[in-house]
C-alpha cells in the first residue's frame, strides 16, 4: 500500500491575504478555493508543477489558532520549498518582495536561504547537491 502526504495545513489570518502571497510572491498555482461555510473555505495551494504535497491554508479561528499563526514549528524552519534553479527562484522571490533572512549559503546538501513569510513560517529555499 502506497502512502504521501496529500497536505499540510498552514493556520493563516486570512485567506486572501495568504492566497495573493503564496500565487503571487511564490508563484504556487491556487489548486482549489471552495467555500465551506460563512466562514470557513477550503483553499488549496502547490508549488507550479509540483505533483507532492499542498499546503491547506486554514483561517485561524479563535485565541489558540490566531496564536499559532507562524510559530507552528516553534520558531524553526517549518516548511522547505525545493527548487532545481535556486539562483533564479531566489531573484523571483526578492523581486516579488520575499523576506529573506540570510544571504544564501552553499552546504554539503546544497544551496538554501531561509526566508519568512508574511504570517512568521520560516521556510528554507534549497537546491539539493546534483539537481
Amino acid at each position: 500500500m502506497a502512502q504521501s502526504l496529500a497536505a499540510i495545513t498552514l493556520v493563516v489570518p486570512d485567506y486572501d491575504p495568504a492566497i495573493e502571497f503564496y500565487t503571487q510572491c511564490l508563484g504556487f498555482d491556487l489548486i482549489e478555493d471552495t467555500r465551506l461555510t460563512e466562514t470557513k473555505r477550503w483553499v488549496l495551494v502547490a508549488p507550479r508543477g509540483g505533483a507532492g504535497t499542498r499546503l491547506l491554508l486554514a483561517k485561524a479561528d479563535g485565541e489558540g489558532q490566531d496564536a499559532a499563526i507562524g510559530k507552528q514549528a516553534g520558531g524553526r524552519v517549518f516548511l522547505f520549498l525545493a527548487t532545481d534553479d535556486f539562483n533564479a527562484d531566489y531573484r523571483s522571490m526578492k523581486s516579488a518582495g520575499v523576506q529573506f533572512l540570510e544571504e544564501p549559503r552553499h552546504e554539503s546538501y546544497g544551496t538554501v536561504a531561509v526566508f519568512q513569510d508574511p504570517f512568521g513560517n520560516k521556510w528554507d529555499l534549497i537546491q539539493h547537491t546534483g539537481e
